[in-house]
Parts: structure tokens; C-alpha cells; sequence
């Protein structure tokens, strides 16, 4: 799928095919930045391809997990701008459960 044809308003988390494997047997998203900043990176569907660009540029098996907000149980979704981008991201505060993904798109 090209990133423009991601659903704007979307959530997505972006993993690798292996990330996705280790959340999917894991039953959780819990990526390193849960522990270290708090909190786990998602972005809006229009937000994708710059975060692509910026922090995935290279990666190879990249995908674009789509998330149901309603299906996070507990865990905060919070949009903040962190680091001082002037834009702000989604953050969830807690690990996803895999059952909120509901599509794990290839990004191209």
C-alpha cells in the first residue's frame, strides 16, 4: 500500500514484519519507548509518511498497523507534541493489546 492510501484519520502504530510477530505472540504492543519514554509512538493516518520519512526511511518489512481506539481497554491515548515538532502525535500510554489492530497494511 502506498502511504497515500492510508485512511487520514486513522491511528497507526508502525512495527517491522518481526516486531508484529514478537507483539502478536507477546498478546501486547509493548516496544521499547513503553519503557523508556512512557509511552508508545502512534501516528494519525496524514502524520505517517512524515514519520516514515523521518525515522523509517530505510526500514525494510514496514508496517502500518491500523488501531481501533475503541478496542485500547484501558490505556490513554493522549495527543501531545513530546519533542517540540509544533505538531502533535498519539500517544498510548500503556501496551496495545494486538486485538485493537485491526489491519497490518505493508508500507511501500
Amino acid at each position: 500500500m502506498a502511504l497515500d492510501d492510508l485512511d487520514l484519520h486513522a491511528l497507526y502504530h508502525l512495527a517491522t514484519e518481526v516486531e508484529w510477530a514478537e507483539h502478536q505472540e507477546d498478546g501486547s504492543i509493548a516496544p521499547p519507548s513503553l519503557e523508556t519514554e512512557g509511552f508508545v509512538h502512534c501516528s494519525w493516518g496524514h502524520q505517517v509518511p512524515g514519520t516514515v520519512g523521518k525515522h523509517f526511511a530505510h526500514v525494510t518489512g514496514l508496517l502500518a498497523l491500523r488501531l481501533d481506539p475503541d478496542r485500547l481497554g484501558d490505556v490513554r491515548l493522549v495527543e501531545e507534541d513530546s519533542y517540540g515538532s509544533g505538531q502533535a502525535f498519539p500517544h498510548a500510554y500503556g501496551p496495545i493489546p494486538v486485538d485493537a489492530v485491526i489491519d497490518a497494511t505493508p508500507v511501500t
